[in-house]
């Protein structure tokens, strides 16, 4: 009872920020039932890499994470590699050892240290609660960010501020897409299932979904963004649309790429850029200063999707 009145009352929460239908394209969330890779016991081999891992060998999350591209990045911490389950899964399974992230989670790679201990922070403080409440990644960084210790949290951030910041994300202009699934917690091309409408979403989906259910940090993504929607973002970034947003740039720098510790927006995946968004205007997510609430405020939700697409066609 008490999660289907949370779900309720987002649901409740979206309709009157928005007057939209809620988004759930960029929170995905897999249907009952759903079923994991299944293992062959086979050893498994991702491009450009000499690595050779079985499935069991890291899913478990009690070996180290792994690491297809281990020359990309430095000695990940153990925190970042193995971390200790059941209570804190690795950093680097879910936001990869070179921190690129995946649609469902943040890139961390290059963000400042202060920004990251602030994140963690506003995890266990339920500051970042986000707007769909059946979502396993926003309650997994919950409950590790109420587990974990300081001093991991500080060697995790140190690992992933050392990282020069990569995007594997190309942002397409469509108005069909190819209908997708929700594979774990990211959508996905159902094999021969033709294509559909895009509407005002943005569908990111990888180019190779065994890349990405092998966790390779280089598994490339398409996200398919209504035409247009990347020149009216860039005016909306760039110049506040005639007084409708503050101009991201003062903040996050003039190419985007973070200043001081506010974030690097540049090259980050549209589905997250787009939650975030969300979540600031709906509440479930706040910041320190309260300043994105007040540059949220007067965007409607197909303003958000322009925006996240112009920001992840930047380079990072």
């Amino acid at each position: 009872m008490p999660r289907l009145l949370a779900l309720a009352s987002s649901i409740l929460l979206a309709v009157s920020c928005f007057g939209d239908e809620f988004p759930s394209w960029a929170y995905a969330v897999a249907a009952p039932g759903a079923k994991d890779p299944v293992d062959d016991g086979m050893p498994r081999h991702v491009p450009n890499s000499t690595v050779s891992l079985t499935l069991k060998q890291y899913e478990a999350h009690k070996a180290p994470v792994p690491d297809w591209h281990p020359q990309e990045h430095p000695p990940m911490p153990r925190i970042a590699s193995v971390g200790h389950e059941p209570q804190v899964m690795a950093c680097g399974y879910c936001h990869l050892p070179n921190g690129a992230g995946r649609p469902e989670n943040a890139s961390l790679a290059g963000l400042t240290p202060a920004y990251i201990k602030q994140q963690i922070l506003d995890f266990r403080q339920d500051k970042r609660s986000g707007s769909e409440p059946r979502r396993g990644p926003q309650k997994t960084m919950i409950a590790i960010a109420k587990a974990v210790s300081d001093d991991e949290v500080a060697e995790a951030a140190a690992y992933f501020t050392s990282i020069k910041p990569q995007s594997f994300v190309t942002v397409v202009e469509t108005d069909t897409v190819p209908k997708s699934y929700v594979a774990g917690a990211m959508l996905a091309r159902i094999p021969g299932g033709g294509s559909e409408p895009l509407g005002y979403r943005i569908i990111e989906m990888p180019d190779d979904l065994g890349r990405a259910e092998n966790r390779d940090s280089q598994t490339p993504y398409t996200a398919f963004a209504p035409i247009g929607s990347i020149k009216r973002g860039e005016a909306l970034v760039m110049t506040g649309g005639g007084g409708k947003a503050l101009q991201c740039i003062l903040c996050h720098g003039p190419e985007l790429k973070g200043l001081g510790d506010f974030p690097r927006l540049a090259g980050r995946s549209p589905s997250y850029l787009m939650r975030q968004l969300y979540d600031f205007k709906a509440g479930t997510r706040t910041d320190v200063t309260g300043l994105m609430k007040v540059v949220v405020a007067n965007l409607t939700q197909n303003d958000m999707v322009d925006i996240s697409a112009y920001l992840s066609s930047r380079s990072p």
